[in-house]
């Protein structure tokens, strides 16, 4: 098996994506990056609760005298403080940085749902109550060595794959009308393209290459579909009077271009 597998995934408004597997090495660096800021924030953690618990006990024990299981519950509490940063780092960073990591935006690797969308709360939580399991005399790292979509413990049970994070241009040229540029204006000023995520924008450009090989009906279900799906995701109200869903969806992809361009330059 090569590192650096392709794979494609289906979406529900039938559009193939193409993925490439982010491979084991950029998996394990990406860990080790987590596990180091994850460590040292809970050293940090650990020392300053030990500090602040030290005080409580003190003060307590001059007020009243009794400090029965005082330290106990302390101890408890910084267990289940720990555990909720531990986990908590995952998943928060997962979610609110479209399946990254600060490790696996280093690596440039992302998690995306097997169905080509985002990974959502549920997954990124099944993935870290998971991790343990994966980390148990590094299952993990055999599972990703064996599986040929390199999923560990946590992906296959999450419905999750790790990618490499791309990023998302247009290699053949597109034919778009010439509303397209003045729809591109309007989604610009109305609406927060950071909402609109890379893998959906994919489903876009992927529909937009592909589209001419759909027929009528089927052509019309889908750009419909994923046209108020998209206008959903951004928070528009409606689709511009006299648009139709082909011509918002390319307003959509230009938009995203220009916006793309903005957030590099």
């Amino acid at each position: 098996m090569g590192l650096f597998n392709q794979i494609t995934l289906q979406t529900p408004e039938s559009v193939e994506l193409e993925f490439t597997l982010a491979g084991i090495g950029n998996r394990v660096l990406a860990v080790v990056i987590d596990y180091l800021l994850l460590f040292t924030g809970l050293s940090l953690f650990l020392v300053l609760w030990s500090f602040m618990a030290e005080q409580t006990v003190d003060v307590i024990q001059q007020v009243s005298g009794d400090t029965d299981n005082l330290e106990l519950w302390l101890a408890a509490i910084a267990l289940l403080l720990f555990s909720i940063i531990y986990g908590g780092y995952f998943v928060a960073f997962e979610c609110l940085w479209q399946g990254q990591t600060p490790g696996k935006r280093l690596t440039k690797i992302r998690v995306i749902s097997n169905t080509g969308r985002p990974a959502n709360l549920h997954q990124a939580s099944l993935r870290t109550l998971l991790r343990p399991l994966d980390e148990f005399c590094f299952i993990g790292f055999f599972l990703v060595l064996l599986q040929r979509q390199e999923q560990r413990l946590g992906d296959l049970v999450a419905g999750t794959l790790v990618v490499q994070a791309t990023a998302t241009s247009a290699s053949r040229s597109l034919h778009l009308s010439p509303q397209a540029q003045i729809l591109a204006d309007y989604v610009l000023e109305q609406s927060d393209l950071s909402r609109l995520h890379p893998d959906d924008f994919g489903v876009v450009r992927e529909y937009l290459r592909r589209r001419k090989h759909f027929n009528p009906q089927a052509k019309a279900k889908v750009s419909l579909g994923l046209a108020e799906r998209i206008r959903d995701t951004l928070g528009l109200g409606q689709i511009p009077a006299q648009t139709t869903a082909d011509q918002f969806l390319e307003g959509v992809y230009l938009a995203y271009q220009t916006e793309k361009r903005d957030w590099e330059a």
